[in-house]
């Protein structure tokens, strides 16, 4: 890593305003009321199917709300001209693949699309973002590889890499650490804290959003249960209570950040 991450635009706070998403008849989010702060880092956890994916489609406006809003600084982000939203969020997604076999480089490179027009190429400080942002990723040698060739580990750091470039007010990542080993999970989230960007990503592993985010929304059925930092939220009752299990929580002994021991045998007799 360079140690010098790929700076985003100003920063902006994102509050989903007492959001709704119906779907078939079927509610797959009520009226979720959650603030992230410009510039730290909110995760959504929760079981499958609770919500979370649903509620980030509508942040990066794959999906429109039935009701209530995403606002960016107070502003709908429904109103927004699509360039000047796609300049504002950046969006790390679970179907961020791609049949087409463009070079790892020619892929961190769409990022900057929202900022250029018609077919104008890269000026020569977009062209150090894109190599910055490949550094930080450890991706940079697989400039010249075919996206298709790579790994899936390396071609999700190719999109965060891509997403990193796009210089965004909002970053919103989905399961961003699927397919990467421990190294390259604790190399990405060490990077969203020092982006600067406002964060809100979905995470599935409890430890690692307990070390990486300042608050913590907890999804269940569509319903946000819990908000806060992940000391107060991510406790043995409300993991009980949520996710089914039993755990034991402990500090990290050099961080102090909570972490959940789970127990093998905690499902034993339940369905």
């Amino acid at each position: 890593m360079t140690g010098h991450p790929t700076p985003p635009t100003r920063p902006a706070r994102l509050r989903l305003d007492a959001l709704r998403v119906t779907i078939d008849g079927r509610a797959l989010v009520r009226d979720l009321s959650l603030e992230a702060g410009a510039g730290r880092v909110t995760g959504l956890v929760g079981p499958n199917g609770s919500g979370k994916s649903t509620a980030l489609r509508c942040v990066y406006r794959a999906l429109a709300p039935t009701g209530g809003a995403v606002r960016l600084d107070d502003r709908d982000l429904l109103t927004l001209p699509r360039r000047e939203s796609a300049r504002s969020v950046a969006a790390l997604t679970q179907e961020n693949g791609t049949e087409l076999d463009f070079t790892a480089w020619e892929i961190v490179a769409l990022g900057r699309t929202p900022h250029l027009r018609g077919n104008q190429p890269l000026d020569a400080r977009e062209r150090d973002l894109c190599r910055r942002a490949m550094a930080d990723l450890d991706v940079l040698h697989l400039a010249d590889r075919g996206v298709l060739t790579l790994s899936g580990g390396e071609r999700q750091r190719v999109l965060a890499a891509r997403a990193l470039v796009q210089e965004p007010a909002v970053l919103v990542l989905d399961e961003p650490t699927n397919h990467l080993d421990i190294r390259h999970q604790i190399q990405l989230l060490s990077l969203l804290r020092r982006t600067g960007a406002t964060v809100l990503v979905v995470l599935h592993d409890l430890n690692l959003a307990a070390a990486v985010c300042d608050r913590v929304g907890v999804l269940a059925d569509g319903t946000l249960v819990a908000a806060g930092t992940p000391g107060d939220v991510l406790t043995p009752e409300l993991v009980r209570e949520v996710f089914g299990v039993d755990a034991t929580v402990v500090p990290h002994p050099l961080t102090g950040a909570p972490q959940l021991l789970y127990s093998l045998h905690s499902l034993e007799g339940r369905p």
